[in-house]
Parts: C-alpha cells; structure tokens; sequence
C-alpha cells in the first residue's frame, strides 16, 4: 500500500487534491481512499489530507502516521521539523516551491522533488490555486496514475474551460516532474 500526506493551507485546495488523486488512481485500476484531517480552520490554515492507493481492497481507516510521499502545497509548512520527522526512510516529498527557496531542513533519507507550481497556476489559470498543477506532479512521480486518468477525474470535477484549463496546469506538472 502507498499512503500519502498533503499538506497545505486552508483555500489551497488539499482536499480536493486528495479526492482527484484518489479519483485518477482509481481510473488507473487501483484501489484508492482520500479523506481530509481538519477542525475548525479558516483560509490560510495549515490543513491535512491523506490518501491511500493499493492493488487490492483498502481496509485501513485511520489517518496516515507514516507516509511513504507527502505532498507539499506551502513550503513555509516545511519549517515545522515536526511536519515531515514521521515519514518513512526513502520517502519521496513533493513541494511547491522554486529548488533555490528551499531552505527548511528535511529528516535524513528523505529525498524532495520541487516544482514552481504558484508561477504555473499564475500562467495557466490566472489564480494561485495549485492542486491540479501537484496532481499532475504526483502522477508524474509515482508512474502508476495515467495522464489521461488524471484528465478524466478533472473533468468530473471541473467543466468547460476552467476544465480545459486545469487540465493543461496538470499536464505543465506531469511534463515537469516527469522529465527530472
């Protein structure tokens, strides 16, 4: 099984991220569970979603304590050391940030991908809102959540052009983690 750990801030769009990649996992033939951590938090808070992707039933129904990739929406989450201290050894994080800003001190054995997704949402959707973009990213990075599966979980969510529009964001992340 293959847990991963979103974070990010309230309005960024975790938990949506967390039901799309859940979605398009699904439409790659996997097993899959989203579902968010959150209380009383208001735009701008720092929220969690976890998700869960397997080859067979998912039986599992607590939050992810040891994820094997977390999913960075805010790089200022990474100075909380106490954020990514749990992961497991060999565990992948994917953080949106530009490589040259990443300053926070990350657990050995960790290794990070980074991806300038707000200056991508910025271009292709004339807003910051960055989920599409990691979604794409992440799908990029496992290798086992199809292109065309992530298209298609977009367009149950999104219609029209703000569809058309997230999914080339979400294209802009795959090409871009994929070919690093």
């Amino acid at each position: 099984m293959i847990e991963v750990r979103i974070h990010g801030r309230g309005g960024q769009g975790s938990v949506t991220l967390a039901e799309l990649l859940a979605e398009a996992a699904f439409y790659s033939g996997q097993e899959a569970q989203a579902f968010p951590s959150f209380g009383v938090e208001r735009r701008g808070a720092p929220v969690m979603a976890f998700v869960r992707l397997d080859n067979k039933p998912i039986r599992l129904r607590s939050q992810v304590y040891a994820p094997d990739y977390a999913i960075v929406q805010d790089a200022s989450l990474l100075n909380d050391e106490k954020l990514l201290a749990d992961l497991k050894s060999g565990a992948v994080v994917l953080v949106n940030t530009k490589e040259a800003e990443l300053t926070a001190k990350l657990p050995r054995g960790i290794r990070v991908k980074s991806l300038a997704a707000t200056d991508i949402a910025k271009e292709v959707l004339g807003r910051p809102i960055i989920n599409t973009i990691m979604l794409g990213a992440f799908a990029g990075l496992i290798g086992t959540i199809k292109m065309t599966a992530v298209e298609q979980a977009i367009k149950n969510r999104f219609s029209g052009e703000l569809a058309d529009k997230n999914i080339l964001a979400a294209k802009k992340g795959y090409e871009i983690i994929s070919n690093n």
